[in-house]
């Protein structure tokens, strides 16, 4: 194998890893976005996600426990409810109290920043200093779920079968929620809520329902970002500036991906990979700061060259961001 496709394919599975939280997080922003809600505060969301999976394993493990897959399980499990907390607060405050949902998200993403600190601080400095977990648990969250030949095939072999756990559910999360917005009959009423409110109401579909519901979930899905990027990128170790940026770049990748489960599949792996590029490719005339804003650079690209073509399949629900009077239908 030459050095050039070894270090092609060094850099395709490093972005998978630095893609993975994003496919997360981007996927729940997704479901949420097409119940019409706009959350802009995935980044807390994913902070929370990250400090609270984190500790649930933390304490499983200093509680005795051993089982890998109750700790990846419970690390799910964690992140997933503190996720889904915060977007039922702002849940509460855009849907029922019918507050901007622009500056609810960005106040939620302020919020569950300095929540998640404060929690990851707090274990800190309760548990003298420092929060990991052993070799044997972090195993199940960063190594492969696949035997090592198929690791070994040439040149595929790492790319298809060497990747964490939460890649292939990643994975499946996408393809499901592609077929549940596509196929499903309740999938078909989420969109039509996120289209037109008004129109969904009329026709005897439960608004407020759906938009709880895809706001809830998706900000559950997002947090478990939160802790697939601690748990495999920061190697199980509370870092409280680790995932800063990574929320947005998760609510820019939905636009990148115009709000398809699937494009966000391929589309993570290419953030991922813009991510390190300034790790892989060394130019000494390129200050560093430039090859971080590639991803936001890239997505004001798609989005200018998808608004001029005026294709309606690549355009955010027309209801988005706008709170629903049932008294103007």
């Amino acid at each position: 194998m030459s050095n050039f496709l070894s270090l092609f394919l060094a850099l395709i599975i490093a972005a998978i890893t630095y893609g993975t939280p994003l496919l997360f997080g981007t996927l729940g922003e997704i479901l949420t976005e097409k119940s019409g809600n706009l959350n802009l505060g995935v980044e807390g969301i994913m902070f929370m996600g990250g400090a609270l999976g984190l500790g649930g394993v933390f304490y499983y493990e200093k509680a005795g426990g051993a089982s890998g897959f109750a700790a990846v399980g419970i690390g799910i499990l964690c992140a997933f409810l503190a996720g889904a907390l915060a977007s039922l607060i702002f849940s509460f405050l855009t849907i029922t109290l019918r507050a901007n949902q622009n500056v609810t998200g960005l106040a939620l993403s302020i919020f569950g920043t300095g929540v998640g600190q404060f929690v990851g601080e707090f274990m800190r400095v309760r548990e003298n200093g420092y929060i990991s977990i052993g070799n044997h648990l972090k195993g199940f969250f960063q190594n492969s779920p696949f035997p090592g030949f198929l690791q070994k095939i040439p040149v595929v072999g790492g790319v298809l079968f060497g990747n964490s756990v939460f890649f292939y559910l990643g994975l499946i999360l996408a393809v499901g929620m592609f077929v549940f917005l596509n196929r499903t009959r309740a999938g078909l009423y989420l969109r039509s809520v996120g289209e037109s409110p008004a129109t969904a109401d009329a026709a005897g579909i439960p608004v407020e329902r759906y938009k709880y519901l895809a706001t809830v979930i998706g900000g559950g899905v997002s947090a478990v970002g939160g802790m697939v990027y601690i748990m495999t990128i920061a190697g199980c170790v509370w870092n409280h500036e680790g995932l800063s940026g990574v929320g947005w770049l998760a609510v820019a990748l939905v636009i990148f991906c115009m709000w398809r489960p699937l494009a966000a599949i391929w589309g993570s792996v290419l953030f991922g990979a813009l991510m390190i590029l300034y790790l892989r490719l060394v130019l000494p005339f390129v200050p560093t700061q430039l090859y971080k804003i590639l991803p936001y650079v890239v997505t004001v690209i798609v989005l200018i060259v998808s608004s001029m073509r005026n294709n309606k399949e690549k355009q955010p629900p027309a209801s988005l961001g706008l709170a629903y009077f049932r008294e103007d239908r």
